[in-house]
C-alpha cells in the first residue's frame, strides 16, 4: 500500500489517501512546531508520494498553519485542485468575543471567510465541525452548512470530537430535509484510546462517515520513544527537554508488543502501531503529524507494513477497552442467547434469539 491507495471518504465519492497529512506542527507560535520552510519540505515530499489531502484548523498556531499553506500553494506549481484541502471552524481566535467562536451560523460563516483568506483559496474541499458545541442548535449548525455547500464556498462537510447521539441526529436531519449530511469523522484511536469502538465508531460504519482518526501514536507514547529502559530519563519533546514519563504496565505491555513487532518486520514501533489503526474497520484515512523530514519518512512506513491477523489479535487483546453500558451487557446478553450477533471492531452486539417453530410457521 501506498499514499495512492485512495479510498472513498464514508458515503461520498471524495477520493482520499489512507494517510492525511496533518499540520497541527505547521508554525512555531505555539514553542514548537515547524518553521515555514521545513513545512514546505514537508508538503512538497507528502505531494510527491501522491498524497491528496491536508489537515488544518483555524485555530492552529493561531492561523499561522492555514497561511503556510496557502503561501506553499501560491509559489510552487502544485495544482490546487489535485489536493483535499481539509480546515475546521469551532475554535474561537478573538478572546472576548462570544461570537467568535462554536457552531452558530455567524461564527461559522466567520471562521470560513477566514480561513479561505489564510488558504487563498475560493473554497474548501472538506469542512469540519471541530467539536460540540452544547449552545448551539444542530438544525442551525446544518443549516448554515448546507448554505456553504450550495454557495460553493464548500465542497464537503464533516464533523470532529462529537458524541454519537448528536452525530446521529444531524445526520437524519440531514437527511430528511435534503441538506448535505457529514462524510466523515475524525476521533482520536490509537492501541490506547479504543473506547470509540463502542459507540462512535459503530455509529460511523452504520451512518456512511469515514472515519480519520486523530494521534494514531497517543501523542507520540507508542512510537517507540518511550519504554521501561529509558523511564524517567530526560529526552526531548514538543516543550524542549523533559523527562520520561511513568507509564502504567498495561501500556508498557503495549510497547514491549510493538518492538517485538517492529524487530521482526525491519521498520518501527511507530509504523506499527500506525498500521495497527490503518487496518482497522471504518477506518478509512488516519492523520499523521511530522515536525521533520525524518518524522514523516516514519510515518509513511506503516503503509508497507503488513500484520497478520494473529498479529493484530496479539495487539487487540493487550489493548482491549473497557466500554461504557450498554456495550458490555449487549455482549454478554448475546452470548447467554447463543447467538453469534454482528461483529464490529471485535464487539459482538445484541442479536434476538430465534422465535420458537410454531411462532415461526405462524409468521
Amino acid at each position: 500500500m501506498d499514499l495512492t491507495n485512495y479510498r472513498t471518504l464514508g458515503k461520498s465519492g471524495l477520493k482520499v489517501s489512507p494517510l492525511t497529512l496533518g499540520t497541527m506542527t505547521f508554525g512555531e507560535e505555539w514553542g514548537w512546531g515547524s518553521a515555514p520552510t521545513d513545512s514546505e519540505a514537508i508538503m512538497s515530499k507528502y505531494i510527491e508520494l501522491g498524497g491528496n489531502i491536508i489537515d488544518t484548523a483555524n485555530v492552529y498556531t493561531k492561523g499561522h498553519s492555514e497561511k503556510i499553506i496557502g503561501d506553499f500553494l501560491k509559489k510552487t506549481d502544485v495544482r490546487r485542485d489535485q489536493l483535499i484541502l481539509s480546515t475546521k471552524f469551532f475554535c474561537n481566535l478573538y478572546p472576548g468575543d462570544p461570537n467568535s467562536g462554536g457552531s452558530s451560523r455567524k461564527a461559522i460563516i466567520s471562521s470560513l471567510e477566514n480561513s479561505l483568506r489564510r488558504l487563498q483559496t475560493d473554497h474548501i474541499d472538506l469542512y469540519w465541525m471541530h467539536a460540540f458545541d452544547p449552545y448551539t442548535p444542530i438544525e442551525e449548525t446544518m443549516s448554515a452548512l448546507q448554505d456553504l455547500v450550495t454557495s460553493g464556498k464548500v465542497r464537503y462537510i464533516a464533523v470532529s470530537d462529537t458524541p454519537a447521539w448528536k452525530i446521529a441526529q444531524a445526520q437524519m436531519i440531514a437527511q430528511f430535509r435534503g441538506w448535505s449530511a457529514f462524510a466523515g469523522l475524525q476521533i482520536e484511536y490509537s492501541l490506547l484510546e479504543r473506547t470509540v469502538e463502542g459507540e462512535l465508531i459503530p455509529m460511523a460504519q452504520d451512518l456512511g462517515l469515514g472515519v480519520m482518526p486523530w494521534s494514531p501514536l497517543r501523542g507520540g507514547i507508542l512510537s517507540g520513544k518511550y519504554t521501561r529502559e529509558n523511564k524517567g530519563e530526560i529526552q526531548s519533546g514538543r516543550n524542549g527537554t523533559e523527562s520520561s514519563p511513568d507509564l502504567a504496565e498495561s501500556t508498557y505491555q503495549i510497547i514491549d508488543r510493538l518492538a517485538e513487532l517492529a524487530l521482526e518486520k525491519e521498520t518501527t514501533p511507530a509504523s506499527v502501531a500506525l498500521a495497527w489503526v490503518v487496518s482497522k474497520p471504518g477506518v478509512t484515512s488516519t492523520i499523521i503529524g511530522a515536525r521533520t523530514m525524518d518524522q514523516l519518512a516514519q510515518n509513511l512506513q506503516s503503509l508497507s507494513v503488513q500484520l497478520t491477523n494473529d498479529e493484530i489479535s496479539s495487539l487487540d487483546q493487550l489493548s482491549e477497552p473497557v466500554l461504557s453500558f450498554p456495550m458490555p451487557f449487549l455482549r454478554n446478553r448475546a452470548g447467554h442467547m447463543g447467538q453469534a450477533g454482528a461483529n464490529i471492531n471485535g464487539i459482538a452486539s445484541f442479536a434476538p434469539p430465534l422465535l420458537p417453530k410454531s411462532i415461526q410457521e405462524v409468521y
